[in-house]
């Protein structure tokens, strides 16, 4: 198990960096892929508690969440979501015998749950593409580099988490969620996480005080991110969200704290260049 699971996170980590650094249509359409994957795991999941979400609503809807933002304007991403809040309670209304009021609330959930936090990794990446920065082994668009920092950090995060709480980790952080996790290593996850950022931006000649910063909100919301899916996972009686990733799960698995991590971090360096 352990052998698959580091052979999955090398090339998965070898795959990541290849397509945020080509970025353009590959980067879009594999974060639309993804997506579509993590909603696929998320109907499964609660169709095991017999909640019958709108499965091709999900789809449509995520897939124009997905085109609004790829095409930068936010006025049709807010319509996006209003249109599929208006079209799931419609069928609510229409077909409530087959779609339940508790079916329609778990669709949207669902939806903005997942579609709204992928669509983060494409805000990023494609941040101000005309701003580009240098390093020793060469020059990124900035996007690509603010991405790449929030995966570091998850991935410091979610590292020294495991290690501290392994070896320190005495009191149990959410017990009825997650009982493996501790206070300890989450404080040695948000430590790490602040290093290793401050690190990477250091090699990339950014602010050694803001790579603190995005390295301490990563810290405190990356975990945030994965005692969400392990609720939704309890929920619904489930150990993995699938079984798409040898030795890791499924794509909510994998990416569960990317989810939160990427959106703060997307918003962090949004109002540090409007002061």
């Amino acid at each position: 198990m352990l052998g698959k699971r580091i052979i999955t996170a090398i090339v998965g980590i070898t795959i990541a960096i290849y397509i945020i650094n080509f970025g353009q249509w590959p980067f879009a359409a594999a974060v639309l892929l993804l997506t579509l994957l993590a909603w696929h795991e998320f109907y499964n999941m609660m169709s095991r508690r017999e909640i019958n979400l709108s499965y091709s609503m999900g789809f449509i809807n995520i897939v124009l969440l997905w085109g609004t933002v790829w095409l930068g304007n936010s006025h049709e991403t807010v319509a996006v979501l209003m249109l599929s809040c208006f079209l799931v309670l419609l069928k609510m209304v229409f077909f409530s015998a087959k779609f339940t009021f508790r079916d329609a609330v778990f669709t949207l959930a669902g939806i903005y749950y997942i579609g709204l936090t992928f669509s983060h990794l494409i805000l990023l990446r494609f941040y101000d593409t005309s701003i580009y920065l240098t390093s020793k082994l060469g020059t990124l668009q900035a996007g690509a580099v603010y991405l790449l920092l929030a995966f570091v950090g998850t991935w410091a995060s979610d590292t020294f988490a495991f290690f501290i709480g392994t070896i320190f980790g005495k009191h149990k952080l959410a017990p009825n969620v997650s009982p493996s996790k501790t206070w300890e290593g989450t404080i040695g996850g948000i430590v790490g996480s602040v290093i290793v950022t401050m690190a990477f931006g250091y090699f990339w000649n950014l602010s050694l005080i803001h790579s603190a910063i995005i390295g301490l909100i990563i810290g405190l919301f990356a975990p945030l991110g994965d005692l969400v899916e392990s609720s939704i996972k309890r929920f619904a009686g489930v150990k993995d969200s699938g079984r798409l990733l040898p030795g890791h799960g499924g794509v909510l698995d994998r990416f569960d704290s990317i989810m939160f991590a990427v959106p703060v971090v997307y918003y962090y360096i949004y109002i540090k260049i409007i002061f």
